[in-house]
Parts: structure tokens; sequence; C-alpha cells
């Protein structure tokens, strides 16, 4: 005997009391951001509200976006752009994922010392920490970051370059970096996102430009490393003649 279908469940709807939890954020914020329209109004039933799953993906996106260092008044300008939360935080994840550090780490500072095999110094804490690899807490130990650029800076130090050289070098490799990841994003941001935007943000042109995304950033990091060998023969090549006297055509292939 045939029944009725079951019911499809209901999307989920909270109050603002569970929004504020699902999300992480207190109350007053989440009050605050929708008083700024950074969420839409929520459903109403009597005197109490409900949110959905637009809400806590735009506020999901805020507070990434703030704990990336962003302002709240950049933050207002981009999600006065984005059609549909759901969408936004999809793309966002996209640019991020692939560049976003390993997840923190907390160590002592013997324990730091430790691993790149040299005494401990307090000096050498203080210039971590001034150039931003590590960041001191309460409790005294450090918390770093971004452990990858920590690790290949400790097997760095192993394998005999001084400190010094490296405290030198790193702003300098940081800075170029910085300017690398710019050339690349303003390349997207001069085309695709450009197209994009003077269309007018379509709602179903969110779904392609995720797609672009993912397609273009690995291939950026290939671009980057071909071009970074390439360079680094050429530089060897020319400390071999200049240090040795060995002639470029007589050295191995660094291709």
């Amino acid at each position: 005997m045939g029944g009725q279908q079951p019911a499809e469940p209901a999307t989920e709807e909270l109050t603002i009391d569970q929004l504020a939890a699902k999300v992480g954020m207190t109350v007053r914020n989440v009050r605050a951001y929708a008083g700024r329209g950074l969420i839409p109004p929520p459903r109403l039933a009597g005197r109490t509200g409900y949110y959905g799953a637009d809400h806590v993906a735009r506020l999901t996106l805020v507070r990434e976006l703030l704990d990336k260092g962003y302002t709240l008044a950049a933050v207002e300008r981009m999600m006065s752009e984005l059609p549909d939360g759901a969408l936004a935080l999809g793309v966002f994840e996209t640019l991020v994922s692939p560049w976003t550090p390993t997840e923190p780490e907390v160590i002592t500072e013997q324990q730091l010392a430790e691993r790149a095999g040299i005494p401990h110094n307090p000096e050498t804490i203080a210039k971590l920490v001034e150039l931003g690899i590590a960041e001191r807490q309460d409790d005294g130990r450090l918390r770093i970051p971004n452990p990858d650029l920590l690790r290949t800076g400790l097997e760095v130090i192993k394998l005999g370059v001084p400190l010094d050289a490296i405290f030198e070098m790193l702003p300098k490799l940081l800075d170029h970096a910085d300017a690398v990841a710019k050339i690349y994003v303003e390349l997207f941001r001069s085309t695709v996102w450009r197209q994009f935007a003077d269309a007018g943000l379509p709602a179903e042109g969110w779904p392609e430009i995720q797609r672009t995304l993912e397609g273009i950033i690995p291939l950026a990091g290939q671009a980057l490393v071909a071009a970074f060998r390439e360079a680094m023969g050429r530089e060897i090549e020319a400390v071999a003649y200049e240090e040795l006297g060995v002639a470029p055509d007589t050295l191995p292939s660094t291709g």
C-alpha cells in the first residue's frame, strides 16, 4: 500500500543566538553587522527573527575577511557587491585556500632553538617577533602563524647559512613575494573580474568565476616555479663565472 512521500526537510532556520554561536560571533556583533547591512533582514515570525544559510555564509565571510586584516569599511564595500553569501563564500575560499598556511603552531622558545640546532638567544627570538615569523603569547610561548615558512628557514640554518644573513634576506624575499602576488591578482582583477563586474556581477556568473579561479591559481604557482628555476639557473652560471672563472657553457644544465 502506497503511503505519503516523506516531506523534504525544511531549510534550517536559526534564532539570532543560534546564528551567533554557529558563526563564532557574539549576538552583539551579529546585530551590529546586521545594522550595517552586511546581512539581509531575518524572516519574522511574530517577534522572533529567523536566519538561514545565506546569513550564515555572509557572516562567515565577514569573519574570515576581518580575521585576515581587512577593515570593517573594506568588508562593507565588498559585501555590498555580493548578491549571494554562499556563492561569495565559495569564491573567497577558492581564493585563499591554496595559499593559506598550515595551522598556526604554538611552541616554547627552547623548542624553537632546539629545532634550529642553535643555542637559545633572546635577541634571536626578538628578531623573529619583529619580522612577524613569531608572536609572543601571554603564557610566554610563541605562536608561529606560518609554520611552513619557519620550517624552511630552519632547514637553511642547518645548511650552515648564518642567522644574520637569513634575517637580512627575509624581508627582501617577502617583498618580492608580495610583488609577484600583486602581479597575478591584478591580472585576474583587470581581465576576468573586470568583465564580470562590468556585467553587473550576475548571480549566474559566480560559478564560472570560481571555476576560473580554481584553474588560474595552481597555474600561477606553476608558472612562478618555472620562471624561478630558469632565473636561478642564470644566476648560478653568472656567479660561477665571477667566483670560479667557469664558463657557463661548461656547467651542467640547470634547466
